[in-house]
């Protein structure tokens, strides 16, 4: 038989999870574990070159490839994790993923040899960012119709991290390569033991659905979402635009040192600019499109700015104008809180940690891509066998992702887009 779908207005988060503590709780999460992850990324390139005994364009071929590690488990764990917090709640998770990176980061902080780096990474991937279930906790709290505005507030969280963490991580960083990858040890483990206090559970008992193996993992999460309709092509969307924006993550700080001669100190000051600006966009700016564009146009909007700026730093060779560049993440930032806000209106309530898994998976798929691809180019426009110094080179490979996300969002048929005021109704237990 087939069932019609409720209006959005009809569909709220349950009294008990309603937005609240658990709301900022899980902003809270999100800040404190953004802090620890930009700590560590202005010494990443150093701690390469001294475990590796390796120049710079080696260690980033090497960065690249910890990526990849990181990526590849996470890709295969990302449903598994997904469907678990469908199954006995969000709070168990994200608990799960703090513990497991405070672990990772204890192993980066100690590793003797880069052989430990990447073990180190590949467990981290094994647990996930905390990002995907906080994501879904944020989406049991909040109605359909609302949750653009918090994927945008846990973006300004992470973008507060932003400005903290690499500040920290820059100034650490002076003092040793290693000394950052303790700080952020302490932080996530005080974040996991915040959260086993405070934090209650926000997936309501009756949106359970059982453990099926067959749908954790990436095909059978793709055989279940599929089936609902607009998702899949809003997906798509969404993995070329991350695989755009993670060039940032992956290749900032070497191209930093390449291009303009940075420091971890000036490397970290650009982060945390980044996230100051991400900060401002988020609560100045997201909303507010948001409101008078809607989500699909909004996210265009942010997509069509990156690439604007991802074409500058092909040119741009003066660290005034790098510094400047970076403004156009004021309007980029729109992008990611829109899409996601528009994705989820099409999943229904026990299906959310399932739709953040799988969207995990595809991230993951992304990153896998993002850093082999990235890291080769500038190592190889940068090394002495290019047949030319193009230091923007993966730059120019970040512009055509940004150009497919951006023609298959906005090619999404009339009808899907009619539809976005519908949900679904919840998936068969």
């Amino acid at each position: 038989m087939i069932r019609t779908r409720a209006p959005v207005h009809s569909a709220a988060p349950p009294a008990a999870a309603r937005p609240g503590a658990s709301a900022y709780f899980i902003l809270i999460v999100i800040l404190i574990d953004s802090i620890g992850f930009g700590i560590v990324l202005p010494v990443v390139p150093g701690i390469v070159m001294k475990l590796g005994h390796v120049d710079l364009p080696t260690a980033t071929r090497i960065g690249g490839w910890l990526g990849v590690v990181y990526a590849a488990v996470q890709f295969l764990s990302g449903p598994l994790v997904g469907n678990l917090g469908d199954r006995f709640g969000r709070r168990p998770v994200l608990l799960g993923s703090l513990a497991g990176f405070t672990i990772d980061y204890l192993l980066l902080g100690f590793a003797p040899s880069l052989t430990w780096l990447f073990i180190g990474r590949a467990f981290a991937g094994f647990f996930g960012a905390s990002f995907g279930p906080a994501g879904a906790a944020l989406a049991d709290v909040s109605a359909p119709q609302e949750r653009a505005r918090y994927f945008g507030m846990m973006g300004a969280a992470f973008g507060i991290g932003f400005i903290v963490g690499p500040a920290i991580g820059g100034l650490l960083g002076e003092l040793g390569a290693r000394a950052p990858f303790y700080a952020a040890a302490v932080l996530t483990a005080a974040n996991f033991l915040f959260g086993a206090f405070v934090f209650r559970e926000t997936l309501a008992p009756e949106n359970r659905r059982p453990f099926l193996w067959s749908r954790a993992n990436p095909v059978g999460a793709f055989h279940a979402l599929r089936k609902l309709r607009g998702v899949v092509p809003l997906l798509a969307a969404a993995f070329f635009w991350n695989l755009a924006a993670m060039i940032y993550p992956t290749i900032w700080s070497f191209f930093a040192i390449a291009a303009f001669g940075w420091g971890p100190g000036t490397i970290g000051a650009s982060l945390a600019l980044v996230g100051g600006l991400m900060v401002a966009s988020q609560i100045l700016i997201v909303g507010r499109i948001v409101k008078a564009l809607g989500e699909r146009r909004a996210a265009a909007l942010g997509m069509t700015a990156a690439a604007f700026g991802f074409l500058a730093y092909t040119m741009v060779h003066s660290s005034v104008l790098a510094f400047a560049v970076l403004g156009v993440q004021l309007v980029s930032a729109c992008a990611m809180p829109a899409i996601s806000g528009l994705i989820s209106r099409h999943v229904p309530a026990n299906a959310q940690g399932e739709l953040q898994g799988f969207n995990g998976s595809l991230n993951s798929i992304a990153a896998i891509i993002a850093p082999a691809l990235y890291s080769a180019i500038l190592a190889y426009f940068t090394g002495p066998s290019a047949p030319f110094r193009f230091v923007g080179a993966s730059f120019v490979i970040a512009i055509a992702f940004v150009l497919v996300a951006l023609a298959i969002l906005l090619g999404s048929s009339k009808a899907q887009a009619e539809g976005e005021d519908q949900i679904p109704p919840a998936t068969p237990s």
